[in-house]
């Protein structure tokens, strides 16, 4: 069977799906990979490194959407494409289903089978295959260096012969993977750390890394049985913005990482609260792409509220494109090493396996 993919849209998206260290797995477990000329170019990876682990390079990426049985993408192909597609081919990425659900019928219509890992379930087998985690593990890390790289204060606190310079006071919206992550890198770089979240099992993973947890009297335990956050109640958000509103007064920098899956990103930080933040701060919002955790947030543009600054990307990762690929890369792998039939040689779509049943998009 071949395994191929092709390059991404570079505006939006830097990251590949296969790394030379990837190839040679796949084509041990019995698969010929191919990929197009420059792919991974921009990346720094040359084409030797690629020929090295195996892969065939073709002239373009049609060549290589026509030949492969299994393509493997982070973003759905454009739509030119898909006449070029094997019907009984099979397409595997972070599609963003629920988004894309029209864009893919037309793929699943045709009899592709499209395998979206947005919506892998999170149990312990399929975690060497969680690309949510894997990849927000370094976008709670980035978001944090962003965010302190426009604070024009000190991180730590200094003790000089001239005075003391205090520890900046950073909270952390959502503690999550993005969110502990980036408690555990604020911390690290000697800040003062602050996190809060609906789900109270976060409590103590924010404690173990150092931070201190901000809990809402009262507060209900909004966790859904796959791990994810739901939706707050309104006495609850009432509460939350109450106690929020208050400890934003004290803090220099923060960062948001609250999602619902399909879902807008609920505003959390209102416009009076940035309001009354002190002049200096900064917010990093990784929820931008999905509308944003504040009020002012702006795609890919820097906010600038009385002195208060608020930013967020439509892909962070994109600014560590070579870990972030390794990564994902990684995932994959694990998740076609899953999918595949090692005794007959072919694939085989296990519809009683619950990560292959989850992430099949009809």
């Amino acid at each position: 069977m071949i395994i191929g993919s092709i390059s991404e849209n570079q505006n939006f998206e830097k990251r590949i799906s296969l790394t030379p260290e990837i190839i040679s797995k796949y084509i041990k477990l019995g698969f010929e990979v191919q990929i197009e000329k420059n792919y991974g170019s921009h990346l720094g990876f040359k084409e030797v490194s690629f020929t090295h682990a195996g892969a065939k390079i073709l002239n373009n990426d049609e060549e290589v959407i026509k030949n492969s049985d299994v393509i493997i993408q982070l973003d759905l192909p454009n739509e030119k494409k898909f006449s070029l597609i094997k019907n009984s081919a099979i397409l595997i990425g972070s599609f963003n289903s629920l988004q894309n659900k029209d864009v893919i019928g037309k793929l699943s219509s045709k009899g592709v089978n499209v395998f979206s890992l947005d919506l892998l379930p999170r149990i312990t087998r399929a975690q060497s295959m969680d690309i949510l985690s894997s990849q927000a593990n370094l976008a709670g890390y980035k978001a944090v260096l962003e965010a302190f790289s426009f604070f024009e204060k000190a991180i730590p606190m200094m003790m000089t012969a001239a005075g003391t310079i205090p520890a900046a006071k950073v909270l952390i919206v959502g503690a999550g993977v993005a969110g502990l992550q980036a408690v555990a890198t604020a911390k690290r770089m000697g800040a003062i750390v602050f996190a809060t979240d609906v789900r109270m099992a976060s409590k103590e993973q924010v404690e173990s890394l150092g931070g201190k947890f901000l809990t809402v009297e009262g507060a209900e335990n909004l966790e859904t049985e796959g791990g994810y956050a739901k939706e707050a109640s309104d006495e609850f958000k009432k509460k939350q913005e109450e106690l929020l509103a208050e400890t934003l007064k004290k803090i220099d920098i923060v960062i948001c990482t609250a999602l619902i899956p399909g879902k807008k990103a609920p505003v959390i930080i209102k416009d009076n609260m940035i309001n009354n933040m002190q002049s200096g701060s900064v917010i990093y919002d990784l929820a931008a792409i999905q509308g944003g955790n504040t009020a002012y947030t702006e795609v890919d543009k820097v906010v600038d509220k009385n002195g208060v600054k608020i930013m967020g990307e439509r892909n962070i990762l994109n600014k560590l494109p070579v870990s972030s690929s390794n990564l994902y890369a990684k995932n994959l792998f694990n998740f076609v090493s899953n999918l595949y039939d090692n005794e007959n040689k072919k694939i085989n779509i296990n519809l009683e396996d619950e990560i292959i049943k989850n992430t099949l998009v009809k």
